[in-house]
């Protein structure tokens, strides 16, 4: 089984597939050359960027993230305030550290290939790291494609069951036997998950909780964050943070009595993606670009809902956390692979479900709550203006979390049962939508509002240089 911690993975802004799996990447290959002992033998190494990943990789900070793996970090603990002093160094010193006693010459401009025409065979986020000795010997080369809410794999573990091995209590492979394994041990839905991630993580159920409240304090923190900043988000499109001003009216409808109680969720998910836009900490739930709308359903939900409770922080985290599992396992989150229905879209399914069952929903409700979220996003294109993760994202969110709520509400009025088109069916439905949809939709930023866009004009600044 899928862990609830790998489907929530606290990173860093803007892109889980074009920055956190980048940086993953390349720190994975140079702890590669560290165990085969080859670290010390490099003289140089050259990275190439393939697919949409060359293509968005300026407006994702790809290339940013690339550098900052090859030094070592993670995307969970690198100091944010660092990164530009790092960077800089880097870019002007052409010297990067591989270790704390080892380093290299490595200049970008000669050492990061981006390959804007090619893609690598198995997935559009490739990207390929090569070795060489003092004599310019390849020594050491690896493939690894970033597949999605920071997932990466090897060219050989490509296609390869994701789930760690470990035995659990009650495993499931798709929403029926999930369903099939709540009703045959008179369990809930995140009943079932807490006691599968006990198995996963053997650890006991407060050590879970604990963990799991851990991150969603970092989703209320990075809700706060977002309504607390101001200014212009960084790329070149010099967009607005809007999330504060909005706030702002929004408290003075309140003090007017004028509780408007139901654009608050499209304002927290807009506090969270305009945060992840700057390059902040958030979490990938399940995705970086789709990180504003499960944290502003759960805020929502704490503040507003009748039946809030702590223990329900962790039950939505929960029933969500299954939702995006069921995703993961049978079709895909990678707005490359899929468009931002995999995206936006199985956000608003998860958040949706979770909310459905925070409010008393049964699991064939759950199921019926996330299956008319992500029917009502079927198609849906990842076309980012300029390859930044702000036009059309921020909004995209708030308006992903907005109706997650209602739907999730929705469910509550029917049994769930005899419905026409299932949860599966949908979610099988989603991937074959990816698979027919048009390449120049999928994070590109060749077609759809980025090329309209782009035709009007729109200035977009962005290098590896400046950042």
């Amino acid at each position: 089984m899928i862990s609830v911690f790998d489907i929530f993975k606290i990173g860093l802004g803007p892109s889980s597939s074009h920055t956190v799996g980048p940086m993953k990447a390349a720190a994975a290959f140079v702890a590669q050359l560290q165990s085969n002992g080859l670290l010390y033998q490099t003289q140089r190494l050259a990275v190439e960027v393939y697919g949409s990943l060359a293509l968005t990789g300026e407006g994702h900070a790809t290339f940013e993230a690339i550098l900052l793996g090859l030094e070592g970090e993670q995307p969970d603990s690198v100091d944010l305030d660092s990164i530009p002093a790092r960077l800089a160094a880097i870019n002007n010193q052409a010297i990067l550290p591989l270790s704390a006693d080892y380093s290299i010459e490595f200049i970008v401009a000669r050492d990061i290939v981006i390959r804007y025409a090619e893609s690598l065979p198995k997935h559009p986020n490739g990207l390929r790291f090569t070795a060489y000795d003092v004599n310019e010997k390849e020594i050491a080369q690896q493939i690894y494609y970033s597949i999605g809410g920071g997932f990466i794999v090897t060219d050989a573990e490509f296609g390869q069951d994701l789930s760690s091995g470990i035995c659990v209590p009650y495993p499931f492979h798709n929403a029926q036997t999930m369903a099939e394994q709540c009703q045959t041990h008179n369990i809930s839905l995140s009943e079932l998950v807490l006691a599968n991630e006990m198995a996963l993580q053997q650890a006991d159920v407060a050590t879970v909780k604990k963990r799991i409240c851990d991150v969603a304090q970092v989703m209320f923190d990075c809700v706060e964050r977002g309504l607390n900043q101001t200014g212009e988000l960084p790329g070149g499109l010099k967009v607005t943070r809007r999330a504060p001003l909005l706030a702002a009216k929004l408290g003075d409808l309140r003090e007017g009595n004028q509780v408007n109680t139901q654009l608050w969720p499209m304002v927290f998910a807009m506090a969270v993606n305009e945060e992840n836009a700057a390059g902040g900490r958030v979490v990938t739930a399940p995705t970086n670009g789709a990180a504003g709308i499960i944290p502003a359903v759960l805020t929502y939900y704490r503040r507003f809902h009748p039946l809030s409770s702590d223990d329900g922080v962790v039950q939505f985290m929960l029933t969500a956390a299954a939702i995006g599992m069921l995703y993961k396992m049978n079709a895909s989150i990678s707005g490359a692979d899929v468009g931002c229905q995999g995206e936006v879209g199985v956000a608003c399914s998860m958040a949706a479900g979770a909310y459905c069952d925070v409010s008393g929903g049964t699991i064939w409700q759950i199921q019926n709550a996330a299956e008319m979220a992500m029917e009502h996003h079927l198609g849906l294109t990842c076309d980012p203006v300029g390859g930044l993760v702000q036009i059309p994202c921020i909004e995209r969110n708030g308006i992903g979390a907005e109706k997650a709520i209602k739907l999730g509400s929705l469910a509550l009025l029917e049994d769930g049962l005899g419905k026409k088109v299932s949860l599966d069916a949908v979610i099988a439905t989603m991937l074959q939508t990816g698979r027919d949809m048009k390449h120049i939709y999928k994070e590109t930023s060749l077609g759809g509002l980025a090329a309209t866009m782009k035709h009007k004009m729109i200035p977009v600044s962005v290098s590896v240089i400046e950042c």
